[in-house]
């Protein structure tokens, strides 16, 4: 019997989507899917413990392709009676006078602005999870920067998070060894990019980057501009027919008196 595939995915991805189109598309090709933690995903992906991990990016590709799939907001995440839960979003260097309770290497942008006696008590603070870090930042002892999507995981009702700005977004990527010849990698790969059963596959030199730039990336979190309908776009015509029509006959007739219509001003 053949091994079930394994696929990890760290906080805050959700990879659902991926896993319904694979049960749907390959019913007898059995697929785990299981959590991982940010800091153990490389290192299950480099000894076997999965054949693919969606992870935040950027990693170590020594012996790794990797395919990047998307950005994320970054945000803070703050008690909810703090000063900054009243904005709608803030700048990282508002933050400047706030503690950080995370690794200050993981923001080096706060880290830029943060005066060097916070930057030192930010240092000071013990090792903690994302999930011990937000329940002290419940206290209104400092602030969290993470993915929007890792807010989201752990929210809680006494505490709010806000868009930051100046604050590169996270990246997420897919993962896997170089010398993994496993053909399901490429069925994922495919499911994951979009495409259909009958799509031709292509190989690891045409969709992955082991090392280098990491190419274009889907934005999460920012609208695209709305398109105009057909329907729109045959009532405007018809409107404008319809004035040029009214402007000639009046030309005909000849000008009305007192000048052309005023322009009413907004109320």
């Amino acid at each position: 019997m053949t091994d079930p595939f394994r696929v990890e995915f760290v906080p805050g991805v959700t990879p659902d989507k991926w896993l319904r189109v694979w049960g749907q598309r390959l019913p007898d090709s059995p697929l785990e899917a299981a959590p991982v933690e940010d800091a153990d995903a490389l290192a299950h992906l480099r000894d076997g413990t999965s054949s693919m991990v969606l992870l935040r990016l950027p990693v170590d590709r020594d012996g790794l392709h990797v395919i990047p799939l998307y950005e994320e907001v970054p945000v803070v995440v703050v008690a909810k009676e703090h000063v900054i839960a009243a904005f709608d979003e803030v700048d990282v260097a508002d933050l400047a006078e706030e503690v950080l309770m995370q690794d200050p290497a993981l923001v080096p942008e706060w880290t830029a602005v943060a005066t060097p006696e916070i930057r030192d008590r930010a240092r000071a603070m013990p090792p903690m999870t994302t999930k011990q870090a937000v329940s002290v930042v419940a206290t209104g002892s400092g602030i969290v920067v993470v993915p929007m999507s890792v807010a989201r995981l752990h929210h809680r009702k006494d505490v709010v998070h806000r868009p930051v700005t100046g604050v590169a977004p996270s990246r997420v990527g897919l993962a896997w060894r170089v010398d993994d010849d496993d053909p399901r990698i490429e069925d994922f790969i495919g499911i994951v990019r979009g495409r259909t059963e009958r799509s031709t596959r292509g190989g690891p030199s045409d969709a992955a980057s082991p090392s280098g730039s990491d190419g274009p990336t889907e934005q999460r979190g920012h609208a695209k501009p709305a398109k105009t309908s057909k329907t729109a776009k045959s009532s405007a015509t018809s409107r404008a027919h319809g004035a040029s029509r009214r402007a000639q006959q009046t030309g005909r007739k000849g000008a009305a008196r007192g000048g052309g219509p005023k322009r009413k001003g907004r109320r």
